[in-house]
């Protein structure tokens, strides 16, 4: 048995998660206020970079943990009728999340194609993680 190449098997569950463009999820931010938007990048990636404003955090790792309404650690924000878009830093880890969410029952579910990198490359909103963050990393001196 040889063990399958992750892009690739990203790439062939690609065709079943609906893709938003940077401009698409910018315009649905003012105008859709059932929107969750999803930032499933590690902790330490939106301190250094950023994120999108408004965007909840919730690390890869936890993501079906906190979207499932019986599990101790379910976040409220995770509604069944809501508008989930997710992303990660550029458009592998959210094909996967948006899956995993669409196998739990989430109807509606896309992700951020280009990405974080692709947001902050045509230069949208970005939101200052590193101002507020107590994890945020200190020089040593």
């Amino acid at each position: 048995m040889s063990i399958r190449n992750t892009l690739d098997w990203i790439e062939g569950l690609r065709p079943r998660v609906p893709t938003l463009t940077c401009e698409d999820l910018d315009s649905l931010r003012g105008n859709a206020p059932d929107l969750v938007i999803v930032d499933i990048r590690e902790l330490q990636e939106r301190i250094d970079r950023g994120a999108i404003p408004g965007a909840r955090h919730v690390p890869r790792g936890m993501l079906e943990f906190w979207a499932d309404p019986g599990s101790r650690y379910h976040r409220p924000f995770f509604a069944e009728d809501a508008r989930y878009v997710l992303y990660c830093a550029g458009g592998a880890r959210s094909v996967l999340g948006a899956v995993a969410m669409m196998e739990m029952g989430y109807r509606n579910v896309s992700h951020l194609g280009p990405g974080f990198d692709g947001w902050a490359a045509e230069g949208m909103e970005i939101d200052d993680i590193a101002s507020r963050s107590r994890w945020v990393r200190r020089e040593k001196g």
